[in-house]
Parts: structure tokens; sequence; C-alpha cells
């Protein structure tokens, strides 16, 4: 898949997620990966500047397999983001259809 289409949609994907559950970096990775190619190092960015911005917060949990996971929990204003993104998500995806298809609104 084209880099430039992940990189538009990754923020939806990751808010997507944590608006079923709580989730740590790599558990993200994963349940996007399973339908995206993404790699680790494209989501941890996105993390901090989403966390950054007030979308989600953030609290560790102990590990049987290893040291304390930072989990990513969404904050109100993240499922405001997350609604509005899903939204624009649709009306785009719904224009490149039309596009694709020939077909016009104005006709």
């Amino acid at each position: 898949m084209n880099i430039q289409f992940k990189k538009g949609v990754l923020e939806l994907c990751v808010l997507s997620i944590l608006t079923r559950k709580d989730c740590y970096g790599y558990e993200l990775v994963n349940d996007i990966s399973k339908n995206i190619a993404i790699s680790e190092g494209t989501i941890y960015p996105l993390l901090r500047r989403l966390t950054k911005e007030g979308l989600f917060k953030t609290y560790l949990k102990e590990s049987n397999e290893g040291p304390p996971r930072k989990y990513y929990t969404l904050t109100e204003e993240g499922l405001k983001a997350k609604n509005q993104l899903t939204t624009e998500w649709f009306c785009f995806v719904e224009g490149v259809n039309n596009v694709i298809r020939g077909e016009d609104d104005n006709e």
C-alpha cells in the first residue's frame, strides 16, 4: 500500500482501536498490522504527538512478560477527534469512489 495512504489513515485507525479498548504501543501495531502493513517506528511518533495534543492519557500497567507497559486511553477530546475524522473519512471515501466510477454529483 502507498505510504502516503497509510500516514493519512493511521491516526484514525489508532483512535478507532482506542475507542474499543485501552492498548499499549506494540498491541496497537499488532492490531493495525492485521489489516495494514506498518512498523513500530510509524506508530510511536504518532502516539507521542497525539498524547501531547491531549487525545490520550497514559498509565503504566504491570506485565507478566517484562517491565510495566504504557497503556493509552482515549480522552473526551480524543473521542471527539475520532468522531470528526470518521465523518471526514467516509465523505472522502465516497468522493474518491465517485471520481473512480466517473460519477458526478452535479449531473
